[in-house]
């Protein structure tokens, strides 16, 4: 059976978002602290870049990690 969707009001960046998926409160509540810290990491060393280049980067980084892990289970896996 499939999870049920829920609405989950998140501030992002200081900019309110309605995301709409599965998954817990729980969930959606600490994936945006993770991405709310990260971007504030990328301001701290880059104060001067664009909340849209800042996002770039920030899903840039997150697809890279994603990227190593599938590598580094294909590679237990074989």
């Amino acid at each position: 059976m499939a999870e049920e969707k829920r609405r989950y009001k998140a501030t992002i960046a200081g900019r309110s978002y309605t995301l709409i998926g599965p998954g817990s409160t729980d969930h959606f509540s600490a994936v945006t602290q993770i991405l709310n810290d990260q971007l504030a990491q990328i301001h701290r060393l880059q104060p001067n870049l664009s909340r849209e280049d800042a996002a770039v980067l920030l899903a840039f980084n997150a697809l890279s990690d994603q990227v190593t892990a599938q590598t580094r289970q294909q590679d237990n896996e074989a």
